[in-house]
Order: structure tokens, then sequence, then C-alpha cells
């Protein structure tokens, strides 16, 4: 174990961001002033130990307050919490969002995805390097979760407070002003933009955006809030149970793993406390739905976080949000406050005697956190790497102790389930696919946006509602991780079978139409290198596979013939390796878009 501390000195600024979070330290041996006492003994040791789980938060104070991490500053961080430096330096190192060398206190993130890719990220990118000189640091991003405003751009400026704003759609001029002065950048839409159905009285998990004000809990409360909750408690956890097994509810995350079945066996673990993990980490390529339900509807999550936990016996939840995600953080940390302030959360919810409260962890650009078990270990203090599976999270989860793990979406449809009883949720949607599903939409279509339709509509009725525009070239379903379909295949039926059938996958909902004008093997190329960025690199069939499948189809790029089916048959062996071997979804998938684009679009012809 590396217990060396090397001789950089934090800084005041770096101190006073780290005891902010921690609280002053209480001995030399976490970074305070030498006396007498600290000779004799050590104290606070085996505490300091009990709070790993704060180096992620740490870090995020430091990264906030100054703009990068300094040796000081990670090794002050390290005595305060007894991590050995090494394994924070290496914790520190996995996020995209920190950075261990000096950086302007102004970074503009500019999303270089496949949404944002195919609206001109790139000359963007160009445009404002010059517009900022040295000023401010540039940094092409992963997608940001902006993809129906195409191209985006999040500045974050370091201090007390950490400043930021988007601009999106981006100009440059716009992306230069919002760097060059987060404070007076142009207010960001609100999230009821990004709902083209807005208003409509036949939405169910969107019926609250747009129409409530999202910082009001008494306005929530106005429009149905809290029902789920009392009925929750009419029913006790094991009828809550019951509903939701009954409703037919899976996953909305990709999975589709019945959620009543993950409750039921997280709830009857003898080993305790319980905890409940909120995944509010989508990172896939094209995903933004989440967002908009926390921008415009944050009270609707804290309540569903609330009746999961009740009918789980957890009595701690965490919210594990994307660091990407400005707004939706401040519109949280209000929700949950006023929550706790009027006994919707905290000792004694409702006067029911249960005890229930909700912490939130900001991510810092790591997609493969959206897996559960590298969620956990993020949240513990660890490299966000995925665990080994048995035991799994409910057995064995957060902590080492029972946990069940739900996306923001799945767990908003259990507040229907409730209110409106599990056998008229279920006739919502087909026999094996019940419920409403969202979709996000973006690319080339006129009104991009998240779409709320019963399961069983087809792709083309979707697009159909967003406005396709001429000469579509291909729809990628799922994001990166997913696969596309032709033009003549829009009768598909966006069901978690309908899709399987189709030999493609609905995953998390993302849809994303391209024209004739988006060049594929580019977008391919972006895809492959977005998997070798995102590679937690712990196993080697994704760690070495996602690399040679980046640098075979750089090479197909760049020749024909004989030499591109070689490296097409290189790909597929490739592809099947990770596809077999990898410990994770990520890797299990990496293959899946440039596949099909190969075998259904006819991508290297």
């Amino acid at each position: 174990m590396d217990l060396h501390f090397g001789d950089g000195k934090p800084t005041d600024e770096e101190r006073a961001a780290v005891d902010a979070l921690l609280g002053p330290p209480e001995s030399s041996w976490e970074g305070a002033d030498r006396s007498d006492a600290d000779l004799r003994w050590a104290r606070g040791g085996r505490a300091a130990r009990d709070r790993r789980d704060l180096l992620l938060p740490g870090l995020h104070a430091l990264n906030d307050r100054v703009g990068w991490i300094s040796e000081g500053g990670l090794g002050y961080l390290c005595r305060r919490l007894t991590v050995p430096p090494a394994e924070a330096y290496g914790v520190a190192t996995f996020y995209a969002m920190f950075s261990l060398k000096p950086r302007p206190a102004t970074v503009l993130h500019v999303c270089t995805d496949l949404a944002c890719a195919a609206a001109g990220a790139e000359a963007l990118c160009t445009g404002v390097e010059e517009g900022l000189g040295s000023g401010a640091g540039v940094e092409r991003s992963p997608c940001l979760g902006l993809c129906e405003r195409a191209p985006a751009t999040l500045a974050v400026r370091a201090g007390d407070p950490v400043r930021t704003a988007v601009a999106a759609p981006a100009t440059v001029d716009e992306a230069v002003r919002a760097a060059a002065a987060p404070d007076s950048a142009p207010e960001e839409p609100e999230a009821v933009m990004a709902v083209p159905q807005a208003g409509r009285d036949d939405l169910v998990l969107l019926r609250r955006v747009g129409v409530v004000d999202p910082a009001s809990l008494d306005d929530y409360r106005a429009h149905g809030g809290y029902t789920a909750l009392r009925r929750a408690f009419e029913l006790g956890p094991a009828e809550v149970i019951r509903e939701v097994t009954d409703s037919g509810l899976v996953g909305r995350g990709g999975a589709a793993f019945p959620t009543g079945r993950k409750w039921q066996a997280t709830a009857s673990q003898p080993d305790h406390p319980h905890y409940l993990v909120c995944n509010a980490d989508e990172s896939e390529p094209g995903t933004f739905k989440d967002r908009v339900l926390m921008e415009g509807d944050p009270y609707a999550l804290v309540e569903a976080m609330t009746v999961a936990a009740y009918a789980t016996g957890a009595h701690k939840g965490y919210l594990y949000l994307r660091g990407e995600y400005p707004r939706a953080l401040r519109r949280l940390e209000h929700a949950i406050g006023q929550a706790r302030a009027r006994g919707f959360l905290g000792d004694d919810v409702l006067g029911q005697g249960y005890a229930f409260d909700i912490e939130i962890r900001r991510g810092a650009g790591a997609y493969i956190c959206g897996e559960e078990t590298a969620l956990f270990n993020s949240i513990e203090g660890y490299r966000g790497e995925p665990r080994s599976k048995p035991p799994f999270p409910v057995e064995k989860g957060l902590f080492g102790k029972p946990t069940v793990e739900n996306n923001v979406e799945t767990l908003v449809n259990v507040l229907p389930v409730l209110t409106m009883g599990a056998p008229a949720y279920a006739a919502i949607g087909t026999e094996r696919s019940t419920g409403p599903k969202l979709y996000c939409v973006s690319g080339s279509v006129a009104r991009p946006g998240v779409y709320e339709l019963p399961f069983g509509a087809t792709l083309g009725e979707l697009l159909g509602l967003a406005g396709v525009r001429e000469g579509l070239r291909a729809v990628l379903l799922g994001g990166a991780a997913g696969g596309f379909v032709r033009p003549d295949e829009l009768d598909i039926p966006l069901t978690f079978e309908g899709t399987r059938q189709a030999g493609t996958t609905l995953g998390s909902g993302v849809v994303m139409a391209f024209d004739d004008s988006v060049p594929l093997p580019r977008l391919l190329l972006r895809i492959a290198e977005f998997f070798r960025e995102e590679s937690c690199g712990q196993c080697v069939p994704c760690r070495v596979g996602t690399v040679r499948q980046e640098e075979a189809l750089r090479r197909i790029a760049e020749r024909t013939g004989a030499a591109a089916a070689d490296d097409i048959a290189l790909l597929r062996e490739v592809g099947r390796a990770m596809r077999d071997a990898s410990i994770c979804g990520l890797g299990q998938t990496a293959w899946n878009a440039v596949e099909s684009a190969i075998d259904r679009l006819g991508a290297y012809a």
C-alpha cells in the first residue's frame, strides 16, 4: 500500500475546499498544525477510513474550486480520508471531467458525439478554439445529454461557487460568450422545450413537465404529487411490491429486468441495512430523457425513490447524477431540501414512523459508471470498474449490503402503477412490454426531443411525430450500444420483444435519424472512438478489442477492395471476442452498431 505523500503543499483554496466538505482537521495526522498530543497517539484513522466514500465528492470539491487537482491538493484530501495517494490518483485519473495537470479556470466542453457530430461539432470546435485563444480551455467531450439541441457546449468556470453555462444549439459566438462570461450567458431553455408533446392530456410520465413549476412542492402536490406515496403507506411494503410485479414493469435502462422481482429479492435479504440507488448517470450517446424528467419534474423522482425504498426496506438512498447535468443538480438539491423541510423525507416521513433520506453523488464523466456495480464502486470511492457477478447487487451491492438499483425512468413509472393500479397500468402497451415508454429522438428530424408512447407503437409512427426529413439514410436504435435499421424497416414495433425479433435492440430508448448528408464511415469511427475512450480497461477483450476495432475502421476509411475485406473479417473476429468474453455490457455491445451498419446498411459495400 503506497502511503507516500509528495512534496506538494495544498494552497489555502484547496484546504478550504476540502475542509468545507469534511470539516476542519482535528490533528496533524489529518493535516492540522502539529501539537504535543499528536506525538503520543494517532487519532481518527478508523473513522477516516470509514469515510472513503467521500473521496469522489472531495475530488469534485478540489476540481470545482481550482479547476484542476494538484499534487498538494490530492495529498491533503488523502490525509484527511487516510486513503493511499496511489489509490486516490487512480480514482482521479479515471474520470474525464477531472484534470491532474494545470488548466485554465474556465473549460468549454464541446460535445463531439453522434448527434452533435452530425450537426457540425468539429467546425464548432475549430471556431471556438480560435475565438477563445489561451483564455479558456476547449475540450472535446463525449455526449453532454443535450442531443435535442445539437451541437451543444457546456462551460465550467472554477471558483466558489463553480459557475456553468450551456450553449445549445451553439454557434461559435454563443459558445465563446458562454465560456467568457458564464454568469451573463443567456438562460438555458426549460425542459419543456425538449418535450414536443408537452401539455397533452394523454401523457403519463411527462404530464407535469411544462405544466408545474419544478421548484414548487405545492404545485407538484396540486397536480397529484405524493398520492402514490400515501397509497404505498396504505398498502404496506409487500403489497407495493405485488402491485409493481403485477404491473409488468421492467427496467427502462436497456436490460428490461422485471422491477418487482428485483425489489422482492432485495426486500427478502436478512442482511441489513438495505440501500436504494437511483442511476441517473445516463451517458449513452443520444439519451437525455432522464435529464428532462429531473429538470422538469424533480419531485416525482424524490417521491418515487421514497416509494421504492419503503417497499424494499431501505432507509438511505443515493442518487448518482451525471456530472454534466448542472441544472438537474440544482433542481434536485432544491427538491430534496424542500421535501426534507416539509416532512416528505427525514426521520418520520409523513408521520408514518418510516425514516428515509436521499444523498446526491455526482459522477465525473465515465460512461462505464452507468453499469450498476461500477456505479457502486464509484460511490464507495474506488475506480468505477464493474464487479464480477455473482454475488448480485440484491445480495451484496453498495457497501456490501443488499441494494436495489433502478434508473430514473423506471422509478418514475412506479408512481402511475400505484395511482392507476396494476391492472390499468398493465393494459397500456403490449402483453410482454407494459406501460408507457420514453424515446429520445434526435438527428435528422424537424422536432427532436423526448416522446412518450405506449409500448407497441412502430418506429415509423414515432418518426412521424418527430417529422423525419427527406433522404433518410439510417436510424440508430439504442445509441452507440444499439444497432442501425434501414428506412424500409420503419414498421418495427417498439417493444423489447419486437426489436429483438427484428435483430436489433430498443436499449434505453434512443432513436437517432441520419440523412444522406451524414458520412456513415465517419459516424462508425466516432462510435469506435467512444468505446475505446470509455473502456475502463479492466478486462483484456474490451481493453484491446475496442482499440483494434477503431484501428480497423480507420484503415477501412482509407482503403477499399481486398484490404478492406480483410479488415472487415478482423472486425468480426474482434467483435465476437468482445461480445463473448467481456466482463460487462460495454465490451459486449461495442461491436453491435458497427456490425449492423455492415450487414444491414452495406456501409462498406
